[in-house]
């Protein structure tokens, strides 16, 4: 299956998390925080909100959420980390 990474298409594999997609396409991060820094999941569960991305203009984070065909998966920079 195919998902969007800020705008590029990513080949998954049914079955994995956003998470897991992220990790496939260089530098492997999941989001840029606020002051320009690169993040990346830590916990693998849920708890540190490393992971945080917009999926399809919702805010997810990325270890929790699977990947559907067609998802788009933003992991650019909004103010106050909540979509433009």
């Amino acid at each position: 299956m195919q998902v969007l990474i800020d705008g590029m298409p990513v080949q998954i594999a049914p079955g994995h998390t956003v998470a897991a997609a992220l990790a496939l396409r260089p530098p492997g991060c999941s989001r840029t925080s606020v002051s320009g820094e690169r993040r990346a999941p830590f916990c693998g569960m849920g708890i540190c909100h490393e992971c945080r991305v917009l999926v399809d203009g919702r805010r997810r984070l990325a270890c929790q959420t699977l990947c559907a065909d067609g998802m788009a998966i933003d992991t650019r920079t909004h103010p106050a980390g909540d979509p433009p």
